[in-house]
């Protein structure tokens, strides 16, 4: 398992009613701290938790369209986009092709490519649309402030 410290460092330990901790076996003499270690683990943990608390956290939003959706409908759904957007949350939209719609593939590319050129300025195309299954899906990621 390799050297490790010296008697005289473990006797120091135990006086100090401490723990010796090999920070590094592999070096030439081994490296070693003496520490309270469960107050050591403690306080990693609590550093652990508070890093996860900051990270931010993804939201997708999603907004669905129809192949045959008309102007209006396509409005208010972009202003909603936009809204996620500018929040900064993603954007999943996607076009729900029902029964024999499915014919109609290409009105549901065009409306997606329609969307992501209408919302170019506040968010850039993650996944350009696909088809899957029934839906066509497009992500759009929201632009950072510069």
């Amino acid at each position: 398992m390799g050297v490790y410290p010296t008697k005289d460092c473990l006797k120091k330990a135990e006086e100090l009613n401490l723990d010796l901790v090999v920070i590094s076996p592999k070096a030439d003499p081994p490296v070693a701290k003496i520490m309270d270690y469960k107050k050591f683990l403690y306080e990693q943990k609590k550093r652990e938790k508070s890093m996860k608390a900051k990270a931010s956290k993804v939201v997708v939003k999603e907004i669905r369209f129809g192949p045959n959706t008309d102007d209006h409908d396509y409005e208010f759904k972009k202003k909603n986009a936009e809204k996620f957007l500018k929040e900064g949350a993603k954007l999943k939209a996607f076009v729900f092709f029902k029964g024999r719609s499915i014919v109609f593939k290409d009105k549901g590319q065009i409306l997606l490519l329609r969307l992501a050129q209408d919302l170019e300025d506040l968010g850039k195309v993650e996944q350009m649309p696909k088809l899957e299954g029934k839906r066509m899906i497009m992500l759009i990621t929201p632009k950072k402030d510069k």
